[in-house]
């Protein structure tokens, strides 16, 4: 027999309550399967939707242990919790869909094929028909409007699913409406990429790199998008080759790339690895101490790591933009800066990201490793000493779910001597700095920086680590706005802590 927990709520009046059933388990017992049997063994009368059973209609989308799924495909384990998806409750598992379907009548999401005679082609191109298709297998579940963490603090977006409908349409050449802008009006730009939606979606549907930024590069194209902050940011990257201006004074005011060429590196390197650092723009010129302590860690690991003079931004902020007119020149760059590396070595999940996933579409293949990734099990603990603080970890974005790299961080806080390591409610909610959406949208990312900082203080911790500079900054501005005095320390200036 196993636990299974259900939040009840008899009517949209009444708070939530939850109420725990025995449920002899089954091999591969679905939660469906575990909700029919409390309500036949147990006579609970718990509402919920289903259909078809097969994963094709959405109805019986629910949350288990916080995260969306299908009842009919995800098995139910011991002391499991569900709950309705994050929408208006109609009765225990029953969501109000008639908001969500009415914006969809409101919105003529139907084909708008009114052309003039001859301007619809007669036959579709296979690469337009391609992008179309892989944004048609939505069963309307909800699951991504649920998830999505900026409809948390924001009317003004319309959410993933409405988004990917708009995309839809957007990219079939029978379509005659102007997508692109009746994207901008249901904020557009208020999405941060964090690609949550994805990792909820059953059918597996790239919501935002699919839909929402090819939706943002039609914008830019049509002259509806970016907003005037991300215009601002291109012109500065074509103008310098990096997102953020130099330091006007200081010793690292020439950046952090020209600081360590004019070190001389280690003579006796043959037959050892060559490496390579992608130092990102931040690290350049805002935290260019996260490079020098990276450089004293891998060198302490016997690491000679080489850091290319002729790098430049990797395009990240103008991919997420829609602004990619402007990438492929930074592509070739970088390309020829990084060629003959066996590997790059990255500090910032964006930049990591956008490496492994977006420049292969401009056909160049780096062997790209974050930091976590590389140092994990590598790391000297003999050599350490203890670090007697008490530490959270914040997941970016870009790394839990546009790299998939969720245990390689905490393998490394793991081995850290004296470091007691607690884990936030949700490490991997979106802290609102990516997609452009704390220069575009910044009361978004402080608010999503908020429920951010809420979280950690529960804990009582001395710091908060990270690996991404983005979300270091919105989280360090975030803790400060509410009165916090914790650190934000990237898992770098950690170590060096450990090695002193």
């Amino acid at each position: 027999m196993i636990n299974v927990t259900i939040m009840r709520q008899p009517s949209r009046d009444e708070k939530p309550h939850p109420e725990t059933y025995s449920v002899k388990k089954m091999d591969k017992m679905k939660i469906l399967d575990a909700l029919n049997y409390i309500n036949q063994h147990h006579q609970a009368n718990i509402a919920y939707r289903c259909s078809c059973r097969a994963g094709q209609c959405g109805s019986c989308a629910v949350k288990v242990n916080g995260e969306m799924v299908l009842a009919c495909k995800k098995e139910i384990k011991d002391n499991d919790v569900i709950e309705a998806l994050n929408l208006p409750v109609i009765k225990d598992l029953i969501v109000d869909r008639s908001q969500i379907d009415g914006k969809v009548k409101d919105m003529d999401l139907f084909l708008e094929d009114e052309c003039e005679i001859g301007e619809c082609p007669s036959i579709i191109n296979p690469k337009d028909l391609s992008n179309t298709k892989s944004l048609r297998s939505c069963i309307d579940c909800y699951s991504c409007l649920s998830a999505c963490p900026v409809l948390k603090v924001d009317d003004e977006f319309a959410g993933p699913y409405f988004m990917r409908y708009l995309s839809k349409f957007a990219f079939d050449p029978r379509d005659c409406s102007d997508r692109a802008e009746e994207g901008f009006e249901e904020g557009l730009y208020c999405c941060t990429s964090c690609s949550k939606c994805v990792e909820v979606c059953p059918k597996e549907i790239n919501i935002f790199g699919g839909a929402i930024e090819k939706l943002r590069e039609m914008a830019c194209h049509e002259g509806v998008g970016p907003l005037a902050p991300h215009r601002a940011l291109k012109e500065l990257i074509e103008k310098t080759g990096r997102s953020v201006e130099p330091l006007e004074e200081g010793p690292m005011s020439a950046g952090f790339v020209k600081m360590a060429n004019s070190q001389e590196l280690p003579q006796d390197v043959e037959g050892k690895e060559k490496v390579a650092l992608f130092t990102g723009c931040l690290m350049d010129y805002r935290l260019p101490e996260i490079g020098i302590t990276l450089l004293d860690i891998l060198n302490n690991h016997d690491v000679i790591v080489e850091v290319p003079s002729q790098q430049v931004c990797c395009g990240s902020p103008l991919i997420r933009t829609g602004q990619t007119d402007a990438v492929e020149d930074l592509v070739k760059k970088n390309s020829g800066a990084f060629a003959g590396y066996d590997t790059i070595i990255t500090v910032c999940a964006g930049c990591g990201a956008t490496l492994k996933k977006d420049y292969p579409e401009y056909g160049v293949q780096l062997n790209v490793m974050d930091i976590s990734e590389y140092l994990a099990d590598k790391l000297k603990t003999e050599e350490m000493k203890p670090v007697n603080m008490k530490v959270t970890y914040h997941d970016p974005c870009h790394l839990v779910r546009g790299q998939g790299i969720r245990e390689e961080p905490r393998e490394i806080l793991r081995k850290i001597k004296g470091l007691e390591f607690v884990e936030m409610e949700v490490p991997d909610q979106c802290c609102g700095a990516g997609g452009g959406v704390r220069s575009g949208k910044p009361e978004i990312a402080a608010d999503l920086g908020r429920a951010k900082a809420e979280m950690i203080e529960k804990l009582d911790v001395d710091a908060v680590i990270t690996i991404c500079p983005f979300c270091e900054n919105n989280i360090r501005a975030s803790l400060e706005r509410e009165g916090l005095n914790l650190e934000v320390m990237n898992i770098l200036k950690l170590l060096e802590k450990a090695y002193e």
